[in-house]
């Protein structure tokens, strides 16, 4: 997931979220509203209808909205939009990265499809030691950082075995915003705007997304990607082979090739998406349908759920915001140093079942004080006893009963910042996400150990937690997902905990502030106005107000964070399905 987010003022933010949208009216071309569509300030937070979307982008959530108009169904309508965040949102997602989709078909049926980016065959634990010492910046930026990319082989498998519509006509609006081009926005622009230097050392890169004298294309001014729309149209026309074995995979290595790159055609040959069996648990009469690993999304979100249980939440929240967030963190930390060291591609390693075994959070829970923090939390053991037993986000879901959780990735702004040149396709940096060395934090700050080191063929660790709750007969609830490296577990989860702990609808949960906890730092990070009181910010960036001075009698060293994760859900309630996107960011949710 990118790692730099980009979005207004969080107070104007919270403001935008009271503006409840309808449905899209009339049937005007997407090409009329596609120009202006990421600055436009009246895009609509919410919607209510029969078939639902909620993306981050107004020209993907329309993308949408014309796939329900021509007949298809949510997963032709998250295809849709998949596609078109890789043009409009690039700096987040695209074809050059990967993505986790988690579908409840109209049957009942649950599709955890993993496309997941894979290490290259030459990979290995060393390859970003430089005399002895591990590189960091080897593994965030150039052709040593880029996995094969995933994401058409992902789209694929779920348009072969869950699409209605021709999967030609799913990249129409995709083709349409690369060719025609878009206004830029405060995101785009600032994401552009971070990475000048790096964009700037590789010619496609900087052709396309910098200005002839290298400066940064202006807020307003059309971006145009007629290389990228090529590329659409002949995976379009010929499918994910032209991709992976014909004209783009051979120009992405000879590329490659130029920079010591050690991607290789067999690399891009032999990728599979494949398809997982998705986590299960219960929580308060519901079902919760997470991703497996190599997401520790959905593994995590169920031990923090199964801790929760063990408490009275709502009563806590009530009674005292503060300790609500202050179980919120004694949870988080907990399940991140489970993450930091058991955690990795369950094809290559063994992740321990214990960890979502209820009896191992309830013990867990018990060493949770509620009038203090914990300190020196360690990874938990299975005990052999007698009591054995983490982008961007976008939700669509149906008239019929199809639902989808898609989470996309470049990982960080940009990705490695490499451009295929004449393909438009920016390629991720996903090789990051393993552990290059044992205690060597990666961009997000997470450490890792063994398990998810460096190998061959080998899926990095995600943070990536596409989610679907169900009510115990199977009936969908709910679901949601968030884009923001490791605090997309933790938004994912207090997302949740709000819609069915404190009964309060998906647009009110996404919007409120949020707290973070990932065990490395022991930092309890934290929006400005937690607990919806405000607080002014002193000259360290840092604020107090009567929450956060609790947390901090209990004993939480605390940060303030502009924004912590990007979040879309659609829940459903009595009028039919409410879709709602992050106000954190220009989104847009749609409805027919």
């Amino acid at each position: 997931m990118a790692k730099t987010f980009h979005r207004r003022h969080f107070n104007q933010a919270i403001a935008a979220s009271s503006l409840i949208g309808s449905t899209l009216g009339g049937t005007r071309l997407l090409a009329e509203e596609n120009q202006n569509a990421e600055s436009d300030q009246s895009n609509r937070r919410t919607a209510i209808g029969a078939n639902v979307a909620a993306t981050v982008h107004p020209i993907a959530s329309n993308a949408a909205w014309k796939t329900y108009r021509d007949g298809g169904n949510a997963v032709d309508a998250a295809i849709a939009a998949a596609l078109c965040l890789g043009v409009v949102d690039g700096h987040n997602s695209g074809l050059g990265g990967g993505c986790l989709m988690l579908i409840r078909t109209q049957g009942g049926a649950i599709h955890a499809i993993d496309g997941r980016e894979t290490a290259p065959a030459a990979a290995s634990e060393k390859m970003y030691l430089r005399n002895g010492k591990p590189v960091a910046e080897l593994s965030q930026t150039g052709s040593l950082a880029c996995a094969v990319p995933s994401q058409i082989a992902a789209l694929k498998l779920a348009h072969d075995k869950l699409g209605t519509l021709q999967w030609a006509s799913l990249f129409e609006p995709a083709i349409e915003a690369a060719e025609n081009g878009y206004a830029i926005g405060i995101a785009t622009h600032t994401a552009i705007s971070s990475e000048r230097e790096n964009l700037s050392n590789y010619e496609a890169s900087k052709a396309v997304l910098l200005k002839p004298d290298g400066s940064v294309p202006k807020i307003g001014e059309v971006l145009r990607q007629p290389d990228l729309a090529k590329t659409l149209k002949n995976i379009a026309k010929y499918g994910p082979g032209w991709f992976y074995a014909g004209d783009f995979a051979k120009a992405a290595i000879e590329y490659l090739d130029q920079y010591s790159g050690i991607l290789t055609l067999q690399d891009f040959g032999n990728y599979k998406a494949i398809e997982r069996t998705a986590v299960r648990t219960h929580y308060r009469g519901n079902q919760v349908i997470g991703f497996p690993a190599p997401s520790s999304g959905g593994i995590h979100i169920a031990q923090m759920l199964n801790m929760l249980e063990t408490f009275d939440v709502a009563n806590i929240y009530t009674n005292s915001k503060a300790e609500f967030f202050h179980l919120l963190a004694e949870c988080m930390k907990r399940a991140f140093a489970d993450r930091a060291h058991w955690l990795g591609d369950s094809d290559f390693v063994d992740v321990p079942k214990f960890l979502v075994d209820p009896l191992y959070a309830a013990r867990l829970a018990r060493q949770i004080r509620l009038d203090k923090a914990s300190s020196n939390i360690a990874h938990g053991i299975e005990e052999a006893n007698a009591d054995k037993k983490h982008t961007t986000h976008l939700a669509t879901a149906d008239a019929k009963g199809n639902w989808v959780a898609l989470t996309s990735t470049v990982n960080t702004t940009w990705g490695c910042k490499v451009m295929i040149p004449g393909t438009g396709v920016m390629l991720n940096n996903q090789m990051d996400d393993f552990s290059i060395s044992p205690g060597v934090p990666n961009a997000f700050g997470l450490v890792g150990s063994a398990n998810n080191a460096i190998a061959a063929n080998k899926r990095p660790l995600s943070s990536m937690s596409p989610s679907i709750v169900l009510s115990e007969d199977g009936t969908p609830r709910l679901s949601c997902g968030a884009a923001g490296g490791p605090k997309i577990i933790n938004a994912t989860l207090q997302n949740i905990v709000r819609c069915i702990d404190l009964n309060q609808p998906i647009d009110t949960a996404i919007a409120s502030a949020r707290v973070h906890q990932q065990w490395r730092p022991d930092i309890v990070y934290h929006e400005p106005n937690l607990g919806g009181l405000r607080q002014p910010l002193n000259e360290n960036g840092n604020g107090r107000n009567e929450v956060t001075e609790q947390l901090s009698k209990l004993g939480h060293p605390l940060k303030v964070s502009s924004s912590l994760a990007i979040a879309q859900g659609i829940q459903m309630i009595s009028r039919g399905l409410l879709a709602a996107t992050d106000p954190r960011t220009d989104g847009k949710a749609i409805a027919s």
